[in-house]
């Protein structure tokens, strides 16, 4: 007998019967809401306040060794003038390592030269309450964040737990509230420290370069020689932090500290990550997600030179030997049976169909927008515009394919590897291994690309060395072939929308949108434009596959919907696109800014040589404003072809220009190879890629030769940067490729569409 089908309309469509679908990954934001509603009501204050004491200390036990001195959880000062920041996020390429460090070490004065950021340890000690922090007005508004003191937030994220790398959270919330805020506290209690040694006022002191100077007597103490007394003060929880003209970090070109690891081959990722004795093994799951392991024989692969092992898993069968090579001809001498799971009817036109029938009939689960749409669009005189759109699944396409090592002695399982959430790795962990969290030890490293994929509630490959490792005696690397990684990614959703917009005097009178897919992006993705009356209705879908957060999460799907139905809208009404969005963006407002510089910059408007256009889009996701404009043309064979683009952002402020611009940058590339070419399909409800073969990844050659990027520093409330440069970028290559061809591509992938 089937569980109870979540989602009636998977059997409705004839996609077949469905199991309970796999649990989704709930919003860190509505877990910190929750977490805290649940501690405000009954979690004690007193109670909470010696727990959250109790961390610091600790946390300081962790990191501060003989002749070093911890402040709050994320820095120390060694006697030598060392300081140390301790990042609770994973660096895997977005540089907010070194972002990081520029915001604590400006605050604190601090020699740029003698500063080291170093990962924080996996430990509960180490959770991100300033993270909570940051999302707490975002879910609960401005006054109820105000009321929960510091010790009950630093309880929620510990109980929950929270140590997350994703949704461009690091120097927005990290970095804003915690890095800054450690920073200037710790330089105020330097300060007093060197006073009361000097006998001098506060106010007669500055701080340059990890010293203390008292200019009138000419005296100064390092930083190392005030650590002791100054770590053993109370640190000021709202201190004065400098205003923008002070700076002397923090908006600077800064050379980013990971490169050179990187360059030289000294970085070590998970795939590169070596023990004594350690065997290597790989895995093959169920084709079908959802399907069981239903029998191998286990004798073709004991019969390979260096296989040792064999390990049954409910819907896999894992190989383990002397190295890579000898599992994997393991592996591959197998013929391992597995069942469908009732999906057999799954496919990619199924979900489509399963899609558009819920839209037109269905309920939707959310809802968002104001003013009354049906009856602007029952007015006289209105013109009616409406269009339809899909989007297919996804895949993250990590350079680095999933690779953990583990090994399980004396009662205890440690781990290493590279995953976004080194808390709830262990969490997870100790649930598949049946311990307790206490005896599972999680060794964060560095990653090779993630953009979402290696959240721990998604991440099979966890409960999977989990229980391998505990059949053997010697440490083990689990490592997923690449074909392994693409048939099982956890994938953006496929998604699908209808559009529909009333036009009167050139002008937006309503505008609907309904869009069916796994996870509701209600209040995630703002809606920018000042329109009288506006919906967006979300109808929860769910297939057989896991579906997860990629870079931007839910903005790619809505930015591209929305970007191009405005350029539908304004050729219905017989105007130049950009001119019609501005007028539809609040007058003298960041967004309009944002629009008219990227306008300014890409020359919109000049002459283009024949069968070339321009798109321009603006999409604001994780408090960023980004437009950008594509240029573009077709190849012989109706392929796209980009020649230029142009990015203009407003993220408040820029923390590190360099990076900051590699990250637009980045994120528009990655934007541009998954609207061309990138689609995960389903056929019998099993993925067809496997391999980057048949799932192109934008080559060098066609990615654009010249990418502008420029920032406006509005000042406003810090936004993300790693992933706001992806949102703009696909709904732009579309309607450039509309303005050249004069055909209207709504589905996705460009490429197969040009060519159909």
């Amino acid at each position: 007998m089937m569980a109870d089908n979540p989602n009636p309309n998977l059997e409705e469509i004839e996609t077949g019967p469905a199991e309970t679908a796999p649990v989704k990954k709930k919003g860190v934001k509505r877990r910190i809401f929750l977490a805290g509603s649940a501690l405000l009501v009954g979690g004690g204050i007193f109670g909470v306040w010696w727990t959250d004491k109790s961390a610091k200390s600790t946390a300081k036990a962790l990191i501060a060794g003989e002749g070093e001195h911890a402040f709050n959880t994320w820095m120390k000062i060694a006697e030598d003038d060392t300081v140390t920041v301790y990042s609770p996020h994973i660096d895997f390429g977005q540089g907010s390592h070194t972002a990081l460090g520029q915001m604590l070490a400006d605050e604190l004065d601090a020699d740029w030269t003698k500063l080291k950021i170093e990962q924080a340890p996996a430990d509960f000690a180490f959770a991100n309450a300033d993270l909570a922090k940051g999302f707490l007005p975002e879910m609960a508004g401005e006054t109820l964040a105000g009321l929960l003191p510091d010790a009950v937030i630093g309880m929620m994220a510990r109980s929950m737990p929270i140590m997350i790398t994703g949704g461009s959270s690091a120097i927005r919330f990290t970095g804003e509230v915690g890095m800054r805020t450690t920073g200037a506290a710790v330089r105020a209690a330097l300060i007093a420290e060197a006073a009361d040694r000097l006998g001098v006022p506060e106010s007669e002191l500055t701080t340059a370069d990890s010293k203390v100077t008292h200019a009138k007597s000419g005296k100064s103490l390092r930083y190392g020689e005030l650590a002791a007394g100054a770590a053993g003060r109370s640190l000021a929880s709202d201190p004065v932090l400098k205003t923008r003209d002070q700076w002397k970090l923090i908006g600077k070109p800064v050379p980013r500290r990971d490169i050179p690891a990187k360059v030289d081959g000294s970085a070590v990722y998970g795939i590169d990550f070596t023990l004594p004795e350690m065997r290597v093994a790989t895995i093959a799951a169920a084709p079908v997600r959802g399907g069981t392991l239903e029998s191998v024989d286990e004798a073709p692969a004991m019969a390979v030179s260096g296989v040792e092992k064999v390990v049954k898993l409910p819907d896999a069968v894992v190989v383990i030997g002397k190295g890579y090579w000898a599992a994997t001809k393991g592996l591959a001498a197998l013929t391992p049976k597995f069942t469908d799971g009732g999906h057999a009817a799954v496919s990619t036109p199924a979900i489509y169909a399963a899609q558009a029938k819920l839209r037109a009939g269905g309920k939707p689960d959310n809802e968002g927008g104001e003013g009354d749409v049906d009856a602007a669009f029952a007015a006289d005189g209105v013109q009616m515009v409406e269009a339809e759109y899909r989007v297919p699944f996804i895949h993250h396409a990590m350079m680095e394919p999933f690779a953990l090592t583990g090994h399980f002695k004396d009662g205890k399982l440690t781990i290493w590897g590279g995953l976004q959430d080194p808390l709830s790795t262990r969490n997870r962990a100790a649930k598949a291994a049946g311990l307790d969290v206490e005896n599972v030890i999680f060794h964060p490293m560095i990653m090779g690309g993630g953009f979402g994929r290696r959240f721990p509630d998604v991440v099979e490959i966890i409960d999977q060395i989990a229980l391998v490792a505990k059949q053997v005696p010697y440490p083990v690397k689990l490592v997923w072939s690449r074909e392994e990684e693409v048939r099982h990614g956890t994938y953006r959703p496929q998604s699908s929308a209808g559009l529909k917009a009333s036009l009167k005097d050139g002008a937006i009178t309503a505008l609907r949108i309904d869009y069916a897919q796994s996870g509701n992006a209600e209040g995630e993705v703002p809606f920018i434009y000042a329109i009288p009356a506006t919906s967006r209705r979300h109808f929860a879908y769910q297939s057989n596959q896991i579906d997860g957060p990629w870079r931007s999460v839910n903005a790619t799907q809505l930015g591209f919907y929305t970007e191009s139905f405005m350029d539908e809208l304004a050729a219905a009404a017989g105007e130049d696109p950009y001119q019609f969005r501005r007028k539809h963006l609040a007058q003298g407002s960041r967004h309009q800014k944002v629009l008219d510089m990227v306008a300014e910059r890409s020359g919109w408007g000049s002459p283009l040589p024949a069968s070339t256009g321009r798109g321009i889009a603006i999409v604001e996701s994780f408090g960023t404003i980004v437009a950008e404009v594509i240029e573009a043309t077709t190849k012989e064979d109706g392929s796209p072809k980009v020649l230029k683009a142009w990015a203009v952002v407003d993220c408040g402020t820029t923390v590190n220009p360099l990076n900051a611009e590699a990250q637009i940058a980045g994120g528009l590339i990655m934007s541009l190879s998954a609207a061309i070419g990138e689609a995960i399909t389903l056929d019998k409800g099993a993925v067809v890629e496997s391999n980057f073969g048949d799932y192109p990844i934008l080559k060098l050659a066609d990615a654009p030769p010249q990418i502008d990027v420029h920032f406006i520093e509005s000042g406003a409330k810090t936004g993300g940067i790693g992933e706001p440069g992806t949102p703009p970028a696909t709904p732009a290559l579309a309607n450039a490729l509309a303005a050249a061809t004069g055909k209207r591509i709504r589905n996705l992938p460009l490429l197969t569409q040009a060519k159909a």
